[in-house]
C-alpha cells in the first residue's frame, strides 16, 4: 500500500502547486502578499519553499527549478514565467491524479484478493 500513498502524495503536491501558481498570478496582478503568506494556506508548499524535497526524480527537479525561479525578477517577468509553467504543472497534476485513481483501485482489489486467499487457507 506504500505505492498508493506515494501516488496520492504526488497528486496532492501537484494539485497544491497548481493552486499556488494560480494564487501567485493573482497576487502579482492585484495583491502584494509575501510568498510565505500565500504558501501558508497549503499543506506541502511551506516545506517546498523551505527547500525540502517531497518528490524524487524528475518531479523533484521540476519543483525545485520552479521554486528557484519564484521571486527573482520583476512582476511582469514573473507573470510571464508563471503563465508559461501553468501548462506544465497542469499536465503533471492531471497525470498524477489519473495514476493515483488507476493504481489505488488496483491496490484495493489486490488487498481484497489476499484477504480472501487467507480466509480460504484458514478455513
Amino acid at each position: 500500500m506504500l505505492l498508493s500513498a506515494d501516488k496520492k502524495k504526488r497528486a496532492a503536491v501537484f494539485a497544491e502547486l497548481y493552486e499556488f501558481n494560480e494564487r501567485m498570478l493573482i497576487n502579482l496582478k492585484f495583491g502584494k502578499q509575501r510568498i510565505s503568506q500565500i504558501a501558508a494556506d497549503f499543506k506541502y508548499m511551506p516545506d517546498i519553499l523551505a527547500g525540502k524535497s517531497l518528490l524524487g526524480g524528475d518531479d523533484g527537479q521540476f519543483i525545485s527549478q520552479y521554486i528557484k525561479n519564484i521571486g527573482v525578477s520583476d512582476s511582469s517577468s514573473q507573470i510571464d514565467y508563471l503563465n508559461e509553467r501553468k501548462q506544465a504543472i497542469k499536465k503533471r497534476m492531471d497525470e498524477s491524479g489519473e495514476n493515483y485513481k488507476k493504481y489505488s483501485s488496483l491496490y484495493i482489489k489486490m488487498a481484497l484478493m489476499i484477504g480472501i486467499l487467507i480466509a480460504v487457507l484458514l478455513a
